[in-house]
């Protein structure tokens, strides 16, 4: 029964997004919604589990009294809430932005910086090597402003603009592959909601919807005077 009813509520869900093809309804508003809402009390639950127990909670009951700043500052910050001491929140916040700003300078440098120029550093032993080193050089050299692009200098330029353009359309058809297999995964399974295992799920669910479009139709064509 569970999981005949999880079938159905996967079905409607599915189709209610997917009824947003046709024009915006209180269907795809309705799914939308309760996505937002059930994200959102999934993150609150998941902070608290993850985030504030591990990491506040347990350390005071275990004798770590300095823990107790990092809650106060929590609720210093939930203090927005209030118009009148909202000014409260600032000092957690400004110190919160500059320990993660002074830390992330670090990080940053560490991982998008020198790893970066040590990846690049590679013997020029294979094609694929000399390949990187050549799209690393030009695309730096197509961002280089300070010498006007002319000459061996502006073709090095007008190398980097291929390189750069590869790189994004191999990043963007990398992230459409992904929805298209989101979008197979609900595909298939709206398929095998249809048989009589799940109760024809989908075709019940999906006359429904268009009945309901159908009647919003017919009732929205209607003059006010003859509306219920």
């Amino acid at each position: 029964m569970t999981t005949l009813l999880g079938a159905w509520i996967a079905a409607a869900l599915t189709l209610f997004i997917f009824s947003f093809l046709y024009k915006d309804n209180p269907f795809y508003k309705f799914a939308e919604h309760l996505f937002v809402g059930v994200s959102a009390g999934y993150a609150v639950v998941a902070g608290v589990r993850r985030v504030i127990i591990p990491n506040m909670v347990e350390p005071v009951l275990q004798g770590d009294y300095i823990y107790i700043v990092s809650g106060i500052m929590g609720f210093m910050m939930l203090t927005r809430i209030f118009p009148k001491i909202s000014w409260i929140s600032r000092w957690a916040i400004a110190f919160t932005v500059g320990v993660g700003s002074g830390y992330s300078i670090i990080t940053y440098l560490q991982s998008n910086a020198l790893d970066q120029v040590q990846a690049t550093l590679l013997p020029f032993n294979s094609f694929n090597n000399i390949l990187m080193i050549v799209g690393v050089l030009t695309a730096l050299i197509y961002f280089f402003f300070s010498k006007e692009h002319k000459g061996v200098f502006g073709g090095a330029a007008k190398v980097g603009i291929w390189f750069l353009m590869v790189a994004f359309g191999a990043s963007f058809g990398y992230t459409v592959m992904a929805r298209i297999s989101l979008l197979i995964g609900r595909c298939t399974d709206l398929v095998s909601f249809s048989s009589r295992d799940y109760a024809y799920a989908t075709p019940i669910l999906l006359l429904c919807i268009v009945a309901g479009f159908v009647i919003a139709e017919v009732r929205g064509r209607k003059p006010a005077s003859e509306q219920v």
